[in-house]
């Protein structure tokens, strides 16, 4: 990928930013000259996907020239599920790239297992919500707080990913759509706040992409056709 400098100087958090479309939007930003923490829950099962990431990130380094500049990547541990993760990472990000700012913060951490309606336990429903939901707004109140309240002159860019679910029912995700559909009502609420503090905040609403969240699903010849 071409670094064209778009985002050169600038500071980024990133939520559930080592797979999937965090992981993408992670290395692009990187490409372009923008320093980036990622956060992600630093279970087993992330370990590769780390590893991966931070050589993909060295190996962008290496295509640095005198006229651009690849960014730097870190990475902090932490649930979003937990109000003070937001706040954490906003700090780690600041002080591990000794910047000012937070000019961009990219709220995409989430999860999806696919259930029938009838049998969908309490469990399921809560943590989904809990994760997708509540996640997203802590994370964007700390990106927020810090964008209009502790830098001058106030400022930012705010995007969580909400999905093309939002606006489209799906038999097996009755506790998904809703948060999905909360994180775009949320996005809207925001960007009123937040627009007399010229912080911009939008949702992006991905159709179906194939990430580690729907790998099983896609698996379906019908579904991948569709």
């Amino acid at each position: 990928m071409p670094a064209t400098n778009l985002l050169a100087g600038k500071t980024a958090i990133i939520t559930g930013g080592t797979t999937g479309i965090g992981r993408a939007i992670a290395l692009a930003f990187l490409a372009q000259g923008c320093d980036v923490a990622v956060n992600h829950l630093d279970l087993p099962s992330d370990a590769p996907h780390l590893a991966s990431l931070l050589a993909e990130a060295a190996a962008l380094l290496t295509t640095a020239t005198p006229t651009t500049r690849i960014g730097r990547l870190a990475h902090l541990p932490g649930d979003v599920r937990d109000p003070a993760t937001g706040p954490a990472l906003v700090a780690f990000a600041l002080s591990t790239f000794n910047s000012s700012r937070l000019d961009i913060c990219v709220s995409n951490a989430g999860i999806c297992t696919f259930a029938p309606f009838l049998d969908l336990s309490p469990d399921l429903f809560s943590n989904t919500v809990r994760t997708n939901l509540d996640g997203s707004f802590y994370t964007v109140q700390a990106a927020a707080r810090q964008m209009a309240l502790h830098q001058s002159p106030p400022g930012g860019s705010i995007i969580a990913i909400s999905s093309i679910s939002a606006l489209v029912g799906g038999g097996l995700q009755t506790h998904y759509t809703p948060t999905k559909a909360g994180v775009l009502s949320l996005m809207q609420s925001a960007a009123v706040a937040m627009g007399p503090y010229g912080v911009r905040c939008n949702a992006l609403l991905p159709g179906t992409v194939r990430t580690q969240l729907n790998e099983e699903d896609l698996r379906a010849e019908e579904k991948r056709g569709s």
